[in-house]
Order: structure tokens, then sequence, then C-alpha cells
């Protein structure tokens, strides 16, 4: 490959120019008329302007972004994470542009995409599933039967959602009958596609995730597992690796299923097989993601691999470059995303970063989009940067960690910074003892 598209935006376009760069590959920047004065865009030799901020008239505007493709003459185009990244539509517009969709395929992008259809397939894997409807609900009084069934609280999900939208906790029946309708209309309104499923909810879990990859040789191994457990609304906040919750015996166990839920798709490229694990370590699936995921950089520290650099190896027909046997981890790694919010509502809080300035040293790793001087806007996701840690112990990377966040700057904006102080000092977390819920508990307790 010669050219690669980046249609995306952010740290995550900054991240993939790194990789390009690299491999000598000539990267084509796209951005929103919002987002020109950010570094990534002013130092790309090749950019293009795609549209207005909205999403819909820039990141989500296919159209364009296939213009600027051909005009280019592109390689392949990489889609990052979110946007256009898990839309089969426009990875069957790619392919019939015939250029290369570093992912997998439309096929996969879509069986996956679909909550309940991913379920079933999962199911017929093999693969533990969370209990819960088996395909979409009807309506709201089939929903009341099942949660009777399996039993308070449950959780209502959208097939088509993400991101924790169309997604709600349900305590009790008039709980369930408000949350189902809400959430059709939120699903609808985000995703064109009101249907809904059920699952139980499992209380005191951790969320466990695996990266894996396949090629279009028949191959998929894993490269180990994260701890995402610290989320709120639903999104991820901290992750680490390896998870300080998992006995051996389960990491294995949890690591093989997501290989097995790989090959039973034909997977190609970069995935990731999430599962809900319960108190007692039994442990269910929850979604696949197609496409690389935010945390990537936890798994490359204790890998010591380039995660982008496989991605475009394995889309231009090569083997995964590793067997399984020879994918081996060292010491721990944590990132912490940074995002332009109230540290204590989670409310976003775009306007003018001031001043970014964080210590360089061994085993920090901030992934940005941003600099002194720039705008966070208020049309896409918060996000300013990801602080990684390595360390050769987890304890090593806690007392790390610790460091950065005293000595870092993130001036003119509220951010969560402070919330990660408050975490960083918690006995708990410390140990390693925390779930989904974690972050409830905390909050309240920044700048207290």
């Amino acid at each position: 490959m010669k050219k690669i598209l980046i249609a995306n935006r952010g740290e995550i376009a900054a991240r993939i120019v790194q990789t390009c760069e690299k491999l000598g590959i000539e990267p084509v920047i796209v951005y929103s008329q919002a987002d020109r004065d950010l570094p990534y865009v002013k130092n790309a030799k090749i950019a293009y302007e795609i549209g207005e901020p909205p999403v819909a008239k820039s990141y989500l505007n296919s159209e364009r972004i296939l213009e600027v493709a051909r005009t280019e003459k592109v390689d392949a185009i990489h889609p990052g994470y979110g946007f256009l990244s898990e839309n089969a539509n426009f990875v069957r517009e790619v392919e019939n542009a015939n250029i290369t969709f570093i992912g997998p395929s439309a096929d996969v992008v879509e069986a996956m995409g679909d909550k309940v259809r991913a379920r079933e397939t999962m199911q017929a894997a093999g693969v533990p599933v969370v209990p819960g409807s088996d395909g979409a609900l009807k309506d709201v009084e089939e929903a009341v039967k099942l949660a009777g069934e399996i039993g308070y609280p449950v959780m209502i999900k959208a097939s088509a959602g993400g991101g924790g939208i169309g997604m709600q906790r349900c305590e009790d029946e008039k709980s369930l009958r408000n949350a189902f309708v809400s959430s059709q209309n939120r699903a609808k309104a985000y995703f064109g596609n009101d249907e809904m499923f059920m699952e139980k909810f499992i209380t005191n879990s951790r969320h466990i995730e695996v990266q894996i990859f396949g090629d279009d040789h028949g191959n998929v191994v894993h490269l180990f597992e994260r701890d995402c457990s610290i989320q709120r609304r639903h999104q991820k906040v901290i992750e680490e690796t390896p998870s300080p919750f998992l006995s051996d015996e389960v990491r294995q166990q949890i690591c093989e299923a997501a290989v097995q839920a790989g090959d039973h798709v034909n997977y190609t490229n970069a995935g990731t097989v999430e599962f809900i694990v319960d108190e007692e370590e039994n442990f269910y699936f929850l979604e696949m993601n197609t496409r690389l995921q935010v945390e990537h950089p936890v798994t490359e520290m204790i890998t010591g691999l380039d995660l982008v650099e496989w991605q475009v190896k394995i889309a231009q027909g090569n083997p995964i470059p590793k067997k399984q046997e020879e994918l081996t981890t060292k010491g721990h790694s944590f990132e912490y995303r940074i995002y332009a919010e109230d540290p204590v509502n989670f409310m976003p809080s775009p306007g003018k970063i001031e001043t970014f300035d964080y210590p360089t040293a061994d085993g920090v790793r901030v992934d940005t989009g941003f600099a002194s001087q720039t705008q966070v806007t208020p049309f896409y996701d918060p996000m300013v940067a990801k602080v990684i840690i390595y360390g050769t112990d987890r304890q090593d990377a806690l007392e790390k960690s610790i460091s950065f966040f005293n000595e870092w700057k993130l001036e003119g904006i509220k951010h969560n910074g402070p919330l990660f102080t408050t975490i960083l000092n918690e006995e708990s977390f410390q140990k390693g003892n925390y779930t989904t819920n974690y972050l409830n508990q905390v909050k309240t307790k920044v700048n207290n």
C-alpha cells in the first residue's frame, strides 16, 4: 500500500498517521470545518475539508469521503472507530470502489452490528450468552413477561445500539414499561431501528474484553484481555491489562471463547469480543466490536506490537504476523480517557484549551489530536486525549499514573483529571477490587 485515507478525526486519526509514516505509507486526512486548526490536520501533507461540523455533513458523509479517496487514488481506507467504522453499507461502498477497507468484511460487520443477530450467532458458536430474549421483543408485554421469568433487574437494549444509547437498567415492571418506550424512541432516532432485546442484568459484574485478529487464511488469534469495568453511562473511562480480577484458568477460557467466536464468523482484521463476568467468574458474551478499540494501546504496551500495523498488513492479504504460541505479554498497562467534561456529573464542557502540558517519561504515552490553544467543539465526543501508562507490574504502573496526574496541566476547560486523581488514591482501585458500578460510588468524592 502506498496511500491510506483516514476516515476519522482526533486522536485516532493522529495515531494512524504515526503507523502510516513508519510504514512509508502516505496518509490522506479528511476533516470538518470545526477541526481545521487541529495539529494533525495542519501538519498533514494531504488534507481535505469534507464538510460542515455536524457529523452528518462531514464524518458520516460517505459520498464525500469516497470522492476524496477516488481523487487521491488511495489504496485503502482506515475507518478508525466510531463514525463509519461499523457501517456495513459504507464497507460495501468502499469495496465496490475497488478500495481496500481496513477491517472485516461487510457481511461480518452487518452480522455483529445487529446485537440480536450477534447474540444468536454466538449461541450457535457455543459461546455463553447472558440469559435473555431469543430474538427481538415484539412489544412491551412480551418484555414484561420475560422479565418475570428471568428475574429483575434486567437490561433493555437497542438491537442496533452502541455507546450506551438505547440501553436502560430496569428494577421492576414499572421502570421496564417506561424504559421500553423511551429506549425504543431513542433507538429509532439514533439508529433508524427501534428493535429491542433484553438481558438479565448481572450485578457486581466486571466488563472484560478480548482483542482478536483474523486473516484471510483462516487464522484467528487473541492478544489477551482488557478489563474495562470502570465506566460512566456504559462508556469506558479506565482500562487495564491484564485484569486484576481474573484467575489464570478463566483468563485462558475467556480468550479461547473469543477465538472460538472469531472462527465461527470467519473474522478478519482487528476485532474485540466483549464479555460480562459475574462474581463467580462465570462469563457471558456481550457484543463484538468489528473495529479497532479506543483502548488498543494498553494491549500494544504489554505485547510490544503495533496493532494498526497488523491491521494494514492483514488488509494487504498477509497472514497474521505471529502465531498464538508466539504471542506473550510483559508488565501491566492502564489507559485513562481524558474528557472535556465535568468530573462529577460528566456533562460535556467544550471550550478552548489554554494549556496542555504533560511529563514525558519511560512508560508514559499520550495519544491526542489536540494541543495548547486548540478548541474542543461541541460537535463530537469530548475525548481530548488518552493517557497510557506502562509499568513492570500493576503497582509500578499505579505509581507512574499517580506521578503523571500530579505533574500534568490541562487548563482552560473542565476535564475529568480530578476524577482520576481520586480513583488512584482509592484503596479499592489500588487493590483491583472494583466493578462496573464503581464510578457511581466514587464520583461524589471528587474535590470533596
